[in-house]
């Protein structure tokens, strides 16, 4: 007999999760699948700065504010802004005002899906498609032949994701820009010069389409993020394999640059990471379409030069749950009424994440960034 669930949830990234937490404390059950074989399968990323209107405003529905405050790090919100020559421009200390507290991505998903009842994520489970049965009921497929029907689904898996054919044939595009991940683990005492540069929070060092962006984690580590506007097939003539080569090939482009800066790369521990940058249109949405929507990076996927992907992942979650907690036995007015709210503000968000790109990597960087701080100021 084919398993049928009244919610199912795909991705069990943050939005996902969010949405399952807010419904489960409002006595709504719902099943999440997801591709990867277990919560460890992979590393979650670096620091994320969780904003009080949305991402925080999002915890508080889950109910689980006070245990998100527990696992910030403390000084997180600390902020350098250099230039290539590795000339300090900015330096703000942590005010401790909470506003954009920084914390671990792994905490917090752990802090999730810990706060759920065990066996609702259904790991190992990888979507191949999903089709239409008629009054708002769907199939979905399983990559490994099996299949289940739902009353309500909702894409929370990402970028690629194979939810949202059904609703929109948008797909992601390169942005011009690629990233380059790096670690220096134990940074205080393995790599003195690179902790000091970047300092307790957050590093930006800027120059003209290119630059390093770094933030100290709360085990001491150092993440960093080689940014580089580049043609889309950059990335694919550098061999990832090898790490010293891959090093000296990323490394090219910043010949000029402070050696203080270089090191970041140069005495990086592990090997490099290599990620092309894609985002939805700005302004991207749908028709109402019964039975199924989107939230997270596959309803709006953008750049991260606004620090909005994360928190609006969160708040598209904890909206849903409010909606649908709202609107009982009224799944399509539950739907209708977040799809309104989700499309002005995710398009005013990514219309922000496109700007940022733009300042960060000005031909005059840092200048453009130095501005906006001011500005806030």
């Amino acid at each position: 007999m084919t398993t049928h669930h009244p919610i199912t949830i795909v991705g069990a990234g943050l939005g996902g999760l969010t949405l399952a937490r807010v419904l489960h404390v409002r006595g709504i059950e719902a099943a999440v699948y997801d591709l990867d074989t277990s919560p460890a399968a992979r590393t979650q990323g670096g620091m994320l700065d969780i904003h009080d209107d949305s991402g925080q405003a999002a915890l508080r529905a889950a109910r689980l504010h006070e245990e998100f405050r527990a696992l910030v790090h403390q000084g997180g919100q600390a902020t350098r802004v250099l230039d290539k020559d590795a000339v300090v421009h900015l330096e703000q200390a942590d005010d401790g005002d909470g506003g954009r507290p920084e914390i671990d991505r792994g905490d917090l998903r752990g802090l999730l899906l810990g706060s759920l009842p065990e066996g609702t994520v259904r790991w190992g489970a990888k979507v191949d498609g999903a089709r239409p049965l008629g009054g708002g009921r769907h199939e979905v497929t399983l990559a490994d032949g099996s299949v289940f029907t739902t009353d309500l689904l909702v894409g929370a898996d990402g970028a690629w994701s194979k939810v949202r054919p059904l609703v929109s044939d948008a797909e992601p595009a390169y942005t011009g820009v690629s990233f380059v991940e790096a670690d220096l683990r134990g940074a205080d005492l393995r790599h003195p010069v690179s902790a000091e540069v970047v300092g307790g929070g957050m590093l930006f060092a800027l120059g003209a389409g290119r630059g390093f962006l770094a933030h100290r984690e709360t085990d001491g580590s150092l993440h960093v993020y080689v940014a580089l506007e580049a043609a889309e097939e950059w990335l694919d003539g550098i061999d990832f394999t090898d790490t010293e080569a891959a090093k000296a090939q990323v490394l090219e482009h910043f010949a000029d640059w402070d050696k203080s800066l270089r090191a970041l790369v140069g005495d990086a521990d592990g090997p490099l990471v290599p990620r092309r940058i894609h985002a939805l249109p700005a302004g991207h949405g749908w028709d109402r379409v019964p039975g199924v929507t989107l939230l997270g990076d596959a309803a709006h996927l953008m750049s991260p030069f606004a620090g909005e992907g994360a928190n609006l992942a969160l708040f598209d979650g904890s909206e849903l749950g409010l909606a649908l907690a709202a609107h009982p036995g009224d799944t399509e007015a539950a739907l209708a009424a977040y799809e309104e709210k989700l499309f002005p503000r995710s398009e005013a968000s990514a219309a922000d994440s496109a700007r940022g790109g733009e300042l960060l990597f000005r031909a005059d960087a840092p200048q453009g960034l130095l501005d906006m701080f001011a500005a806030h100021a």
